[in-house]
């Protein structure tokens, strides 16, 4: 049952955006504000066009064979899901409100102006001077919409087809290294993946994409997937070694029973229900999930990255994961990592040196599980699938396992990694937002502590994440 809430102001948006205070972020923007380092969004695409994100995107391109070249069409069942991505990570909001007054100052001043002519002729008067115009600012930020972690950052659009069979044909396994190894070619320091599969192995063919990002110091970032969504577990690329794996917390610093999942790879948690993010099209959603965790993480690792420009990836994902707030089980657990993130903390205290990623390297993990040669530096895009079992432990991610011949090695799709989409279109000067009756019932059921303690909502593990999704239209 979704049922609506009253109307609210055209800077609801922004007013409900509790976790950039929280978290410490607002305080940290004195600081840094990401400018300079690109980030990529491998997502659904990018609408560029959203006035929230103007200027944000500085190219892109599609791996689906399904969308536009440089990136920018939203792709697949669920195609608002990267420009949700996007908002959040490197808005800039606009400056919506500020036109509107000004375009109404000048209709008042040309009725005054006119009335003020006509007087003058019937009076028989010379006609009063012409008023200084009035200027209507161009569109851009300001203090409406939807603010991202790190305003100044620069986005990459990848386009993926996820969700439902590709029109093109080109399958989602090959689709990511494309996504990861195109995203370091162009510069990208960190890399944003708010999906996952239901499984927590990978093909091999994604050893040797995530190889190339780690080789050329790029921060992966990725989200740990919703309970709500049938992921009792993280799963693939969140389990990957050396990739920055992100939980997700509610309003009250708790550890979500629906937006977020455990498990051992988890480096931290953030924020993760209630958010608001940027439609395409322009409108905004009242959304829940790690999909909209990641960025967040994302955009600290960008202002972390502007500040310190020759800081190393590994050191910048332990500044994230040491001064994070620690929550639950006292040190690492599978529920919140190392902690809550702490933006002010990640970016301004005094952190020693490290050399190592404490999240652990693709490298070492390929040397140790796949049975093969080591994969060089240079890319693969060959999108093969390991048939071997490894014997050896796994280094905190799981170890590869043999596809039965009537279960793929993957999913045949990887679901997005955000448990309900609520959509709040946009209706003259006003948004409104559509909520779902789950929610008070999840803030009152999520609860902190070890996983031995959280209880956990049902859901069965055949279940698409899509299932949680309402069907709801968006006025364009």
């Amino acid at each position: 049952m979704f049922a609506g809430a009253p109307s609210a102001n055209a800077d609801a948006a922004r007013d409900s955006q509790w976790w950039l205070e929280s978290s410490g972020i607002t305080k940290v923007w004195e600081v840094s504000k990401g400018k300079g380092v690109k980030v990529a969004v491998i997502d659904t695409g990018i609408d560029t066009s959203h006035p929230d994100l103007a200027g944000a995107v500085v190219g892109g391109k599609d791996v689906s064979g399904s969308g536009k070249a440089d990136g920018s069409e939203p792709l697949g069942n669920r195609p608002e899901h990267g420009t949700l991505v996007a908002t959040l990570l490197a808005g800039r909001g606009n400056n919506a409100s500020a036109i509107s007054e000004a375009r109404a100052e000048a209709d008042i001043q040309k009725n005054a102006y006119e009335d003020a002519l006509k007087s003058a002729e019937e009076a028989e008067e010379p006609p009063p001077p012409s008023p200084d115009p009035i200027a209507v600012p161009k569109p851009g930020p300001g203090p409406d919409g939807v603010i991202g972690v790190a305003p100044e950052a620069e986005l990459l659009s990848i386009s993926l087809w996820m969700g439902t069979e590709n029109p093109a044909g080109i399958s989602i396994e090959e689709q990511i290294p494309r996504a990861v190894i195109w995203a370091v070619d162009q510069g990208a320091k960190v890399i944003n993946m708010s999906l996952g599969s239901t499984r927590p192995e990978w093909p091999v063919s994604w050893d040797r994409a995530f190889k190339y990002a780690e080789d050329h110091d790029v921060v992966v970032v990725a989200a740990a997937g919703n309970r709500a969504g049938g992921m009792s577990q993280v799963g693939a690329p969140a389990t990957i070694p050396g990739v920055l794996t992100v939980a997700g917390i509610d309003r009250d610093g708790k550890a979500s029973v629906d937006s977020s999942t455990e498990g051992i790879s988890i480096g931290v948690a953030a924020p993760a229900e209630p958010l608001v993010g940027g439609l395409p099209g322009g409108g905004y959603a009242d959304w829940a999930g790690t999909s909209g965790a990641a960025p967040l993480v994302s955009g600290v690792a960008a202002m972390i990255r502007s500040k310190y420009p020759h800081m190393k990836a590994p050191e910048v994902i332990n500044r994230i994961l040491v001064t994070a707030r620690d929550a639950g089980k006292p040190g690492v657990d599978n529920l919140y990592g190392h902690g809550i993130l702490d933006a002010n903390a990640a970016l301004t205290a005094p952190v020693p040196h490290v050399a190592a990623n404490p999240m652990n390297t693709i490298a070492e993990w390929i040397r140790v599980h796949r049975r093969s040669d080591t994969p060089s530096a240079e890319p693969s895009l060959d999108p093969g699938i390991s048939r071997e079992k490894s014997t050896i432990e796994p280094i905190a991610a799981p170890k590869p396992q043999t596809p039965s011949d009537d279960d793929a090695f993957l999913p045949p799709l990887l679901v997005l990694g955000f448990g309900s989409l609520l959509v709040l279109t946009m209706a003259g000067g006003t948004l409104h937002f559509v909520r779902s009756s789950r929610a008070k019932q999840r803030a009152d059921t999520a609860v902190a502590g070890s996983v031995a303690s959280l209880k956990l909502a049902e859901h069965a593990s055949s279940r698409d994440i899509f299932d949680d999704m309402p069907e709801s239209k968006i006025d364009r």
